[in-house]
């Protein structure tokens, strides 16, 4: 009763009225009762209120501190718990759940180094002795850009130190470094509901942005954090590694539009160099390059581009729409074809659609004869041209040409003066023309007309 009396009234002289002591311990003892049954109903808050109102009339009392610790526990306030349940333990060395919480408190923020002395903690101990076990192992991992078992660490670790943000921020950045940036997003809000000025968290928000190429949006979060913490290194480096691969890719793209495609071509690379890990704008970037490289006539380069983009974010249609570009150009029609299927398999419109079937046409007309090759002129080879080629290559291959030749070659030279006659034969009828460039069969057109040497004409 004295310390109860000395507690609220302290300037009071020592043996106050029994009758008053005994109310102020009557009141305290019912608030906490009032407190213990909103705690069994799990309304943590109002047993929070009462508890407090019970340390108001007894601010002497270990037990109420343990239990307002409790309390705050169950409402994740761990820091505010540790206070309480430290408190307890000044009030009274003996309180053993005092003890207790105040090592729980410690391993849900983090802190593994717990007393020894402690003989009723011993789970605790053990729970602390792994969670600096993954902490240990979680920070090796990290130097070896080992990033998914950091993620396993850490799970590990809050499972005993659940409300550790430490904990929470690291897990969060490796997250974001795997590209799983919904989650990290997710793990960061939730620490910036607790704490809005929390650096780490915010740089975290800033680094998914930034991986997700929003680029600008992800310069406030690093300056926001900068704000809150001036030696935050990684918010600054991130910070200049954005401006810097904004100002690069933006100087490309200008170039590009002006035509300037070897500048284009030469910024673009640059800007690869500044940070390997933003796969999407990584991604980007090669492509963009793909597009300067092709205006170059680069386009085995190009192709290569292409690939590294898709690599990066395999979900990149303008990537594959380029490369198929770049197969078309260099009559790899099967890759064209394949490309266009998994943009059309992606994205069914009706401009994909008809790539699509033009590879497709392209890639049969290749596995038949090609005339224009046999004649050596180019598809939009006209009439004249088509002619004088032919007069060239008939007389080249001509059997009287190679009579005092061995049986071999004068059988191969028959063979191509055939096939230069059947090339003439259909290049030169508009008709017959129209359906071999369209990719049709011309096995029902009734073959090819009789006349003249080996049925074919020919001018000596």
């Amino acid at each position: 009763p004295e310390l109860i009396y000395s507690s609220v009234h302290p300037t009071a002289a020592v043996g106050p009225c029994l009758s008053c002591l005994f109310y102020l311990y009557r009141q305290a003892e019912g608030f906490k009762e009032q407190g213990n049954a909103y705690y069994s109903k799990k309304d943590y808050s109002e047993a929070f209120n009462y508890y407090t109102k019970a340390i108001d009339v007894c601010p002497k009392n270990a037990s109420y501190y343990g239990n307002r610790a409790a309390t705050l526990m169950m409402l994740c306030r761990f820091r505010e718990a540790l206070e309480d349940s430290q408190q307890a333990v000044r009030l009274d060395d003996c309180f053993m759940k005092g003890h207790l919480r105040e090592g729980k408190c410690h391993l849900s923020l983090g802190n593994g180094m717990l007393d020894p002395s402690n003989r009723e903690a011993q789970q605790e101990k053990k729970n602390a002795a792994a969670l600096l076990e993954y902490e240990q192992m979680a920070d090796f991992a990290f130097e070896k850009q080992d990033f998914r078992k950091v993620v396993y660490c850490m799970d590990r670790a809050l499972a005993s130190a659940s409300a550790c943000h430490r904990f929470k921020i690291l897990k969060a950045e490796c997250l974001a470094l795997l590209g799983r940036y919904p989650e990290a997003q997710s793990v960061a809000s939730d620490i910036l509901r607790m704490d809005s000025t929390n650096a780490d968290a915010l740089y975290v928000r800033g680094l998914c942005l930034y991986y997700e190429d929003c680029i600008d949006k992800a310069v406030q979060f690093f300056v926001q954090a900068l704000r809150m913490a001036p030696d935050h290194e990684k918010a600054r480096l991130a910070c200049r590694n954005a401006k810097a691969l904004k100002a690069k890719k933006e100087e490309g793209n200008k170039a590009f539009k002006n035509n300037n495609f070897e500048a284009a071509y030469l910024l673009y690379t640059d800007a690869l160099m500044i940070d390997p890990n933003n796969i999407k704008t990584n991604a980007k970037l090669y492509c963009n390059r793909a597009t300067a490289g092709a205006k170059l006539k680069k386009v085995n380069k190009a192709i290569e581009d292409c690939s590294n983009a898709i690599k990066l974010d395999d979900t990149y249609i303008k990537a594959y729409l380029r490369r198929a570009q770049c197969y078309m150009d260099t009559e790899q029609y099967e890759e064209a074809v394949r490309d266009y299927e998994k943009v059309y398999q992606t994205e069914k419109t009706s401009d994909h659609k008809h790539l699509l079937k033009k590879a497709q046409l392209e890639l049969k007309k290749s596995k038949r004869k090609d005339y224009y090759k046999v004649l050596g002129v180019g598809k939009n080879a006209t009439e004249d041209e088509i002619k004088k080629a032919y007069r060239k290559r008939a007389l080249m291959h001509h059997p009287d040409r190679h009579s005092a030749a061995t049986p071999e070659v004068q059988k191969e030279e028959e063979k191509k003066f055939k096939e230069v006659g059947e090339a003439f034969t259909i290049l030169s009828d508009p008709k017959k023309k129209i359906r071999y460039d369209n990719g049709h069969d011309l096995e029902d057109d009734g073959g090819f007309d009789g006349g003249g040497e080996c049925g074919f004409y020919w001018d000596k």
